[in-house]
């Protein structure tokens, strides 16, 4: 550890003059001592990286650590946040100090959330510390009050204390810990905007379109995957609320899904068609949790859907398709027949010709011999209808080329009993991705809900394949039935931990859902999902280096490598995916990128506008801060729809790899064309440089 004066030197040199950053953003912390204990991991959710040099304005000094005032209060006083554990002299002087008094404590609240249940795995027997009169108490014992944890102000920084340290992974005892040093004047480092979530609207109809967009993009959300069955069947007044929702949605730079949950359909599909419900192997229809099965293996029923999802694909402004979970059910698997599902008559009917036995009875007989051939028979199943599904979709895609297509399948690697319980095997899927461009968004199993943020990594070195690039992983933000600690649901430091593990393994990571995310977590839902792999300070400029771009606090114009950069919102400089050198610029651009969602390769100002290139699985949508006289697409003039808002224009680009010029005066008079449809192709018209119809 540094000597106290080298230290605050170093902190005082890291305050780099020049640098236009909005606020002072916590890139490095420091841990005092030769045990970092649970604080890398901590801080690490967030973005934040420890200090090489012992630099770095978060400085934790942990139990027994040497912390006289006089050697550590200047630090404090000139900006840095200083997190102490337990008693020290320190804390006495600040008037933090241990009493006779001790308190069994397992059960805290926190005032960052109220109504948190937080329960800690073992019981500690803990002193009681008096609080000077200024400090903000943030969590207690439940029953006694007794202060756990608390924030000081004190000259420009602040002090936290802990009455015990975090535990070993850094969430055990105090979730919100991250929550408490924000409100004390820690400015997370980066954010980022390409996290997907899923949305089910009954548990929003209340909310209006235009708020939840703006919540949903300020916590890092680039795409939503709404649920598509409460629309699948046409209703004047659902659709107007969808349409104005993805209206909204674009308008904040997010995409919008169909989440399709086949071989549920809908209500009123299911009650139209009881002769085509699925049944279980009790020979009850399938209605099981919410879900209310169909028998897609029955031709008719399976034609039906089609003809339904193929409508639903065109009444609305899609984005994309995510074919969720199209598989059987259920978690016990066939030790549990009231779930164990299909046993439709079609099922039943070609079961029994290949192997002379009716499925119903082989499930009833626990002894059977068959029972293994019946669970070769319903993965074989599940696949049959995956692939026929996928070239459904296919079909769909030739006329509307810019859907972007997901397909959600269960992990059946990492919990390999995936296969017998719902017949989900993704080793017969996988290879799907050489014939269809999709992207393989892989859900944990709910056996596994209870396991660390590190079982994302290892599930990711179970699917090698080629196509690594169109993996994605989805985590599930639920109250889980096992014995968990200190929360139900994923919350504060565990959820930051879980977002950020899984970015590093996964290029993609999605949520769900988008409500069973605590409003407490969504100020930092954006850094935790940001991954930045190197950051430096060189010759007067901040040194950035991130695997898919990411925002940094800053204010005013910058310059990248050099060159002035116009991809920024008022508060937020957008990187580029790479090493890039970022210094304060003297002049503006004079047309902003407020935000774009799409993988932005290079960004560059010229005499006569600015010009983006891209490439995207997707539709991407630019934001700008005002709409420029003409708009090129590979050297083509198009023209495009605009959706405005106050200081705020957006626009929907086309998928795949492009160069885009937004110009400030018009060399070319772009001539009308017929207003075309948002799903038409397209396709460059003729003559040249006639504006062409977006996506």
């Amino acid at each position: 550890m540094p000597s106290p004066a080298k230290f605050l030197r170093h902190f005082l040199q890291t305050l780099i003059p020049g640098l236009a950053l909005a606020a002072n953003p916590a890139f490095h912390f420091h841990v005092a001592g030769d045990d970092p204990g649970p604080w890398p991991a901590i801080f690490q959710s967030i973005g934040m990286t420890a200090a090489a040099n012992g630099a770095a304005n978060i400085i934790v000094l942990p139990a027994g650590t040497p912390v006289a005032a006089s050697t550590w209060r200047p630090i404090v006083e000139k900006g840095a946040i200083l997190i102490l554990e337990g008693n020290s002299e320190f804390a006495n002087a600040l008037g933090i100090s241990p009493t006779e008094k001790k308190v069994q404590t397992r059960q805290i609240r926190d005032s960052n959330d109220e109504s948190a249940s937080i329960i800690w795995e073992r019981t500690l027997d803990l002193p009681v510390f008096t609080l000077p009169k200024t400090a903000k108490v943030f969590a207690r014992e439940r029953w006694s009050n007794a202060p756990m944890t608390a924030g000081l102000r004190l000259g420009q920084g602040a002090v936290f204390w802990l009455n015990v340290t975090p535990g070993p992974k850094g969430h055990e005892r105090f979730p919100y810990i991250l929550q408490s040093l924000q409100s004390l004047g820690l400015e997370p480092p980066f954010k980022s905007g390409r996290l997907w979530a899923f949305f089910d609207s009954s548990y929003r109809l209340r909310a209006d379109p235009d708020y939840l967009a703006e919540r949903w993009r300020a916590a890092g959300i680039g795409a939503l995957h709404v649920a598509a069955w409460h629309y699948y069947d046409a209703d004047p007044q659902r659709d107007e609320y969808l349409r104005n929702l993805i209206e909204a949605a674009h308008r904040r730079a997010i995409l919008v899904y169909a989440w399709i949950e086949l071989p549920h359909v809908s209500e009123k599909f299911w009650n139209d068609h009881p002769e085509w419900r699925e049944k279980t192997a009790l020979l009850q229809d399938a209605h099981l949790d919410w879900r209310k099965l169909m028998n897609l293996n029955n031709p008719a029923c399976a034609k039906a859907v089609k003809q339904g999802i193929a409508s639903l694909s065109h009444r609305f402004n899609w984005d994309g398709l995510n074919l969720a979970e199209l598989y059987f059910e259920s978690l016990e698997g066939i030790d549990n027949p009231s779930r164990f599902t299909p046993f439709n008559d079609d099922v039943r009917a070609e079961f029994r010709a290949t192997h002379n036995a009716d499925p119903v009875a082989v499930v009833r007989d626990k002894s059977h011999s068959l029972r293994p051939k019946l669970l070769e028979f319903r993965a074989s199943l599940a696949q049959r209808m995956q692939e026929d599904w996928l070239n459904e979709i296919a079909i769909i895609k030739r006329t509307q080329p810019h859907l972007d297509i997901v397909l959600t399948h269960v992990d059946d690697k990492f919990d390999n009993h995936m296969r017998d319980a719902i017949g989900a095997e993704s080793d017969r899927l996988l290879p799907q991705l050489a014939k269809h461009d999709f992207t393989f968004l892989i859900e944990d199993p709910a056996t596994i809900w209870h396991l660390g943020p590190q079982r994302y990594p290892q599930i990711a070195q179970k699917y090698v394949t080629p196509h690594q690039d169109k993996l994605a992983i989805d985590i599930n933000i639920v109250e889980r039935y096992q014995d968990v600690y200190p929360t139900k649901l994923q919350t504060g430091i565990e959820l930051f931990q879980l977002v950020q593990i899984s970015s590093r393994a996964f290029p993609r990571v999605a949520l769900y859902f988008e409500n069973s995310i605590r409003k407490v977590d969504l100020p930092l839902l954006a850094s935790s999902a940001a991954r930045v792999d190197k950051i430096d300070h060189v010759a007067g400029r901040l040194v950035i280096d991130s695997k898919f771009g990411a925002g940094i606090p800053w204010s005013g114009p910058a310059k990248i490598n050099g060159r002035l950069w116009p991809v920024a919102d008022p508060e937020t400089l957008w990187l580029p995916p790479g090493p890039v050198a970022i210094e304060a610029a003297s002049t503006a651009p004079p047309l902003r990128i407020l935000d774009f969602n799409g993988d932005l390769k290079t960004a560059s100002v010229h005499s006569d506008g600015v010009e983006i290139s891209y490439h995207s699985a997707h539709r991407a949508v630019a934001v700008l801060d005002r709409i420029p006289a003409a708009i090129e697409i590979d050297g083509e003039i198009a023209k495009p729809e605009w959706l405005s808002g106050p200081g705020r224009h957006s626009l929907l680009l086309p998928k795949g790899q492009h160069v885009v010029t937004f110009l400030l005066t018009a060399s070319v008079q772009p001539k009308e064309v017929p207003n075309a449809s948002p799903s038409a192709a397209a396709t460059p018209p003729s003559p040249p440089r006639v504006p062409r119809p977006l996506p």
